[in-house]
């Protein structure tokens, strides 16, 4: 249990170690009212697929690799994070994802940018990227007040045959 919860906080030290970048690149800042950490994505650009089913993604303007994924048989826009030890979705996404309340057990407490925050562990059925097609993947729920967007992490990285950056593109081997 111990180690789950310092892996969970590891993963939101990292999202939040990211977070300034993101605003001191122009991206508007949340209502000061609430404590929203407001990772809006950034520039998506086009993916390319090889004859072999690889997909190339390329940076935009501000670095970032974004794409449209398809999680669960859902389309939701991601962010491919290499230092996210998993992938991290808020609940308003999960909920699109078919995890209803019952389903979410925030009781891991974790500490983002914001302060700290629950977070509850799930396992996705299926993750897709063009052809590429992962199933099982291990992700963190995150309430909706600590974090806005979905953040694709090494959880489901790892289970890729490679991934690698050349040429400021990130290319994905299943």
């Amino acid at each position: 249990m111990l180690v789950r919860v310092l892996v969970f906080a590891g993963v939101i030290a990292i999202v939040a170690a990211e977070v300034p970048s993101f605003l001191e690149k122009g991206i508007p800042a949340t209502d000061p009212q609430t404590s929203v950490l407001s990772v809006a994505m950034p520039q998506q650009q086009p993916m390319d697929v090889d004859p072999h089913g690889n997909v190339r993604l390329k940076a935009n303007t501000q670095g970032h690799y974004t794409a449209d994924f398809k999680i669960n048989g859902k389309p939701v826009q991601g962010l491919i994070d290499t230092g996210a030890t998993y992938v991290a979705v808020n609940e308003s996404t999960a909920r699109h994802l078919g995890f209803g309340a019952a389903n979410l057990d925030f009781r891991n407490s974790v500490n983002t940018a914001n302060g700290e925050t629950k977070a509850a562990f799930v396992r996705l059925d299926r993750i897709e990227i063009g052809p590429i097609r992962v199933r099982d993947v291990d992700a963190l729920v995150l309430r909706d007040s600590a974090l806005s967007s979905t953040l694709i992490g090494v959880s489901f990285l790892k289970r890729l045959a490679s991934y690698s950056v050349e040429d400021g593109a990130l290319r994905l081997t299943e």
